[in-house]
C-alpha cells in the first residue's frame, strides 16, 4: 500500500489563492502520485470572504479535499494545530496557501523523509522584502535560539514535514498559546532542513503586521524559555546590592569624613525613574508568564469547527461533534 501524506494548509481570507494554490501543488505532486497518496486538510480561521465555499466547491471535485471553517479566528498556530490533530497521513506537510513556499519543494522535503528523518524543515535562503525586515526576523530567529532552553533552527518558519509518530506526540500537546516552531523543535527525533528561495505572495495580502509580528515574538520566548524572568531576578538582586552599596557609602562619608552633600534633586528623581521603570518592565514579564498560566489553566478548546467538508459531503452535527473533540485539546 501507498503511503499516505497529509497536506496541511491554514487559510484566512484566501479567496484569490485557493484555486491558484490547488492547481499548482497537484501539478507539482503528480510526479509522486506512484509512490504516494495525498489529502489535502484546509483548516479556515472564520474567513469573512468566499474562502470557505471556494473550498466546498474544490471538495465536491477532489475527493481528496476536506475542509474545516471554525466558528472565529482562533490564530494562526491553533489552525495549523488543528490541521495536525485532523490529519491522518503517515506524514503531514504544512504549507500556507499564499504560495510564498514553492509546492515543488515538497518533494525535496519527502526524499529527506524516505532517508529517515522525522522532521524536515525548510530553510529560507532568500525573501521577497526590505532588508530591514530581512535583517530583523534574523536578529530574532537568533534572539529565540539563544534564550530558549530547546535548540530552534534558524531562518525556518513553519513549512516542515513531520512524521506520524511527531504527529501523535503533537496531537496530545495541549497548549493554550502554541509556538509550534519551538515545541516540533523540543520533541526531538532526527531533524533536518531543505534550503529554499521564497515567492512573493500571489494574491492578496498578508496577514501578518508588525502588531502580529511582534506578538508571535514574544510567544515565541515565553512559551519556550525562562531567561526573562531569570533576568528579571538577576537585575533586581543587581539593583539591591547596588543600593546597599550607595546606603553606606553616603552613611559613612556623613559620620567619619563630614562630608556635606547638596540636595541631590537630580540624582533622587533618576534614581526613583529607573527603580519604577524597572518595576514597570519586571511587572510585565511577570505578567506574560501569569497570563498564560490562566489561559492554560481554563483549558478552552484549541478551535472549534463550525461546519466541515469531507469527500464533497457536508458534515453532520454529530461527525461535527467528533470532529471538535478530535482538535479540542
Amino acid at each position: 500500500m501507498k503511503k499516505l501524506i497529509s497536506i496541511v494548509v491554514p487559510v484566512f481570507n484566501e479567496e484569490g489563492n485557493i484555486f491558484l494554490f490547488y492547481e499548482r501543488i497537484c501539478a507539482s505532486l503528480r510526479s509522486e502520485e506512484a509512490t504516494y497518496d495525498f489529502e489535502f486538510v484546509f483548516t479556515d480561521n472564520h474567513s469573512a470572504d468566499m474562502t470557505f465555499p471556494l473550498l466546498q466547491e474544490l471538495s465536491r471535485r477532489d475527493k481528496r479535499v476536506r475542509a474545516y471553517r471554525f466558528s472565529r479566528n482562533f490564530g494562526f498556530q491553533r489552525s495549523i494545530l488543528s490541521g495536525y490533530r485532523l490529519a491522518r497521513g503517515d506524514a503531514a506537510v504544512q504549507i500556507d496557501c499564499d504560495l510564498q513556499d514553492p509546492p515543488e519543494v515538497i518533494c525535496a522535503l519527502l526524499r529527506k523523509w524516505e532517508e529517515g528523518f522525522a522532521v524536515v524543515y525548510g530553510i529560507r535562503a532568500k525573501r521577497p522584502e526590505f532588508i530591514v525586515m530581512r535583517l530583523l526576523r534574523k536578529a530574532f530567529y537568533r534572539l529565540v535560539d539563544f534564550l530558549a532552553e530547546d535548540r530552534l533552527p534558524h531562518d525556518a518558519g513553519d513549512f516542515r514535514l513531520i512524521d506520524r509518530r511527531v504527529l501523535d506526540v503533537v496531537r496530545r500537546v495541549n497548549d493554550a498559546q502554541p509556538y509550534l516552531r519551538g515545541l516540533i523543535a523540543g520533541i526531538g527525533f532526527s531533524q533536518t532542513g531543505v534550503v529554499y528561495n521564497r515567492d512573493a505572495r500571489q494574491a492578496g495580502k498578508s496577514k501578518f503586521g508588525l502588531l502580529s509580528l511582534f506578538s508571535f515574538a514574544i510567544d515565541a520566548i515565553a512559551n519556550h524559555s525562562i531567561v526573562p524572568l531569570k533576568l528579571a531576578s538577576l537585575a533586581g538582586l543587581g539593583i539591591t546590592l547596588l543600593s546597599l552599596v550607595l546606603f553606606f557609602f553616603y552613611l559613612i562619608n556623613y559620620f567619619f569624613f563630614g562630608s556635606s552633600w547638596p540636595p541631590g534633586f537630580t540624582t533622587l528623581i533618576l534614581t526613583l525613574l529607573l527603580l519604577f521603570g524597572m518595576n514597570a518592565l519586571f511587572l510585565g514579564i511577570l505578567g506574560e508568564y501569569v497570563g498564560r498560566m490562566y489561559r492554560q489553566l481554563k483549558a478552552r478548546p484549541n478551535a472549534i469547527v463550525e461546519h466541515g467538508v469531507e469527500a464533497g459531503e457536508t458534515l453532520p452535527d454529530d461527525r461535527l461533534v467528533e470532529t471538535n473533540h478530535k482538535i479540542g485539546g
